[in-house]
């Protein structure tokens, strides 16, 4: 493989971050130069996640793998791949990333600077999430969604914004952290030390007893993002509240990851 087939995972996950840290070099009154830039960056990253479906050959269970030592003392690496389910979610993302910005084009009139590094970071987040296959690095993206779906939910939305945000932030944050915990326990008891997911499968058999209480701690983070009753009382209020941008967005990706 090229260089660039090595690395195109990493670079479509993290384009849309570039793309946001270009918009934050621009003055703020450049509205139109800022959305100018969030399409153009979105459209870029859908053009050349392309090639990850017409190159799609994996020669294990995941495709386009990258894994790269991060901290190898504490058991952290660099490590992304997608599979078939994976990556169709991940054209969808990337696939709706330029509509997202064009649904909003005549309608953000506001902090639109702050506004398009938002979707940016979203998109980076929501990517890296569908890709990752280190435990840390799943959490690190799973978390990195709230701020900017909170930001786009509580600056641009209705009358009853902040409660929308609050109550999305509080639901999804306070399960997450149940799934911290099992990440933790994984890694302390696996005999690897390792946050990796390929190493936790091959690490050997968890007792019956533990599996359980390891599935819910995950499932119930999931669960809130599907949302499933009776944990979903937080979407209608984000669903009403949120900009259309941010509707799509929840709708289209952000709860198809619980599922």
């Amino acid at each position: 493989m090229t260089w660039l087939e090595q690395h195109l995972l990493t670079l479509v996950i993290f384009l849309p971050l570039a793309g946001a840290v270009l918009v934050s070099l621009l003055p703020h009154g450049e509205g139109g130069q800022h959305k100018g830039i969030a399409f153009i960056v979105s459209l870029i990253t859908f053009v050349i996640s392309i090639p990850l479906w017409t190159g799609f050959h994996p020669s294990g269970k995941w495709a386009w793998e990258q894994k790269s030592e991060w901290a190898p003392g504490l058991g952290f690496s660099y490590h992304v791949g997608v599979d078939g389910v994976a990556l169709l979610l991940f054209l969808l993302t990337t696939f709706l990333g330029p509509i997202v910005v064009l649904s909003s084009w005549n309608f953000i009139k506001e902090r639109v600077k702050i506004y398009c590094i938002a979707l940016l970071l979203l998109e980076t987040a929501m990517l890296g999430t569908l890709a990752a296959l280190d435990l840390i690095l799943f959490y690190v993206f799973w978390e990195a969604m709230l701020i900017p779906m909170y930001l786009l939910i509580g600056m641009w939305g209705s009358e009853r914004r902040i409660y929308a945000a609050v109550k999305f932030f509080l639901f999804t944050f306070i399960g997450s952290v149940l799934m911290l915990l099992a990440i933790f326990w994984l890694w302390s008891n696996s005999g690897r030390k390792s946050f990796d997911y390929v190493d936790l499968l091959n690490a050997g058999v968890v007792a019956a007893d533990t599996q359980k209480w390891l599935f819910l701690a995950f499932a119930l983070a999931f669960a809130i993002k599907v949302p499933i009753w009776p944990l979903h009382t937080w979407l209608p209020d984000a669903h009403t509240e949120a900009p259309a941008a941010g509707s799509v967005i929840l709708a289209g990706v952000m709860l198809k990851m619980g599922t």
